[in-house]
């Protein structure tokens, strides 16, 4: 099974809205097998968004982030990376459809409630970057059988 990435950033924090996101993803199916919150600073956001240092907005970025505490998720399941892309929406809230995470709670660009990993490539690289060995568990719920066929679960 597939790993992914989810922070919740700090426009999801500071608007309360880490429960109804949090029970989206397990309502969809997607195990959390990591979780903790944490205080970015730059240096980690210059290493995440590393293709927009150099961006006039990049420090917009930095602002926005550092604002209050996230909660970072490494979530498991059968094409994880897309399935909770997908559930995100597009960058732009304003853009986003109805349902998505984003068209549902966000208005804007940069306070667009959640980052989601872009593929599995990266998404190994991110939850390197923001869990320490030993923090994210292979935990498999036992109500697997009603998540996935037992041919799925094997993926």
């Amino acid at each position: 099974m597939e790993q992914t990435l989810a922070i919740l950033k700090p426009s999801a924090i500071e608007r309360n809205l880490t429960g109804k996101i949090i029970g989206r993803i397990l309502d969809r199916g997607l195990i959390i097998c990591g979780m903790k919150m944490m205080q970015l600073d730059e240096a980690i956001l210059r290493e995440h968004y590393a293709h927009l240092v150099d961006k006039p907005f990049f420090p917009q970025i930095v602002s926005s982030m550092t604002a209050s505490p996230v909660i970072v998720m490494c979530l498991k399941g059968v094409d994880a990376v897309r399935v909770f892309r997908e559930m995100v929406g597009v960058t732009n809230g304003r853009q986003a459809a109805p349902g998505t995470i984003r068209g549902d709670f966000a208005m804007s660009n940069q306070a667009n409630i959640v980052h989601a990993s872009d593929s599995v490539e990266n998404a190994r690289i991110e939850l390197e970057r923001f869990f320490k060995k030993g923090e994210i568990l292979d935990y498999t719920p036992q109500a697997m059988a009603s998540l996935y066929s037992a041919d799925e679960a094997l993926l």
